[in-house]
């Protein structure tokens, strides 16, 4: 027991826990040449500089509208599918639907953002469409105002069937005496699924959204940084990507370090509030 735990310890270790020991150089004027100890302190200097950016509104704006966008369409989604599913009485029906639905989950970014460029170009598939229907072709990929609806339907496309597995795990865990009792009283399919079923999976319901919320300042950049270009900066361009061009492209190593510091410290606060919103409503709670 103790040897297998100690190949993810020393994973933990390694590639987690010890680099937080790079979060001081947010704080530290780095300096490549004198290293992380022998740079000189500069207190808060750089989370001033992030505040004071013209960058900073419009990157914590976007950040916030993708995510609750998420939070919205995405959220709901695997809950609706494990729902759908748990409804089906074809077994073979539903061990296939399921298989088709987890297949995006193992397909790569570089890969399904390749995708979404074929099927959204001025002559792909999607344009293609409009056009028999006789509309003008969408530059989608061009248009800021199309990149949220893209970015958050192709995570939904990708991550729904996958997601559905805690939902689908708790759902097993329902006693079917409940929905017999619930029959013999005239209870109808949606009757048993508003008093049984989801009641039943609420504290997974309420633990995921806690999760969700305190990743409510963070996106992922590379699936971004595949798909945004110059014309839809304007609502593509987030914390992350802002760092990833900040950090590693402008080597501006701890004004990059403090941006992140700053979205990791905002994402502690608001998942430490969600969970203590939820211990006190649902009784439910990571701790």
């Amino acid at each position: 027991m103790y040897a297998i735990f100690f190949i993810p310890f020393c994973y933990y270790v390694i590639f987690h826990y010890w680099p937080m020991y790079g979060i001081i150089i947010a704080f530290k004027d780095y300096n490549i040449v004198k290293g992380i100890s022998g740079s000189p302190w500069i207190g808060f200097h750089h989370f001033g500089k992030f505040l004071k950016d013209p960058y900073f509104w419009k990157l914590i704006r976007n950040t916030l509208l993708i995510n609750i966008y998420e939070l919205i369409w995405a959220f709901p989604a695997p809950i609706i599918l494990a729902l759908m599913l748990n409804e089906l009485k074809h077994q073979m029906f539903k061990r296939v639907v399921q298989s088709i639905s987890y297949l995006p989950h193992f397909i790569s970014t570089v890969v399904v953002c390749g995708m979404i460029a074929n099927f959204l170009s001025s002559d792909g598939l999607i344009n293609q469409l409009i056009q028999w229907f006789g509309f003008q072709p969408v530059k989608f990929l061009m248009l800021p105002e199309w990149f949220r609806t893209i970015f958050v339907a192709s995570g939904i496309w990708q991550s729904v069937g996958w997601g559905s597995i805690i939902y689908l795990a708790a759902l097993t865990g329902v006693d079917v005496e409940l929905y017999d009792a619930a029959k013999i009283d005239g209870a109808n399919r949606w009757h048993q699924l508003m008093s049984i079923t989801l009641p039943s999976i609420a504290p997974t319901i309420s633990i995921m959204l806690i999760l969700n919320l305190g990743r409510l300042m963070s996106v992922g950049f590379e699936k971004i940084i595949l798909l945004y270009n110059g014309s839809t900066y304007e609502t593509a361009d987030v914390i992350s990507t802002f760092v990833y061009r900040r950090g590693l492209l402008g080597s501006d190593f701890s004004y990059a370090t403090a941006v992140e510091l700053f979205q990791a410290v905002i994402g502690l606060i608001l998942l430490y509030s969600a969970n203590k919103a939820s211990k006190k409503i649902s009784q439910t709670s990571l701790w």
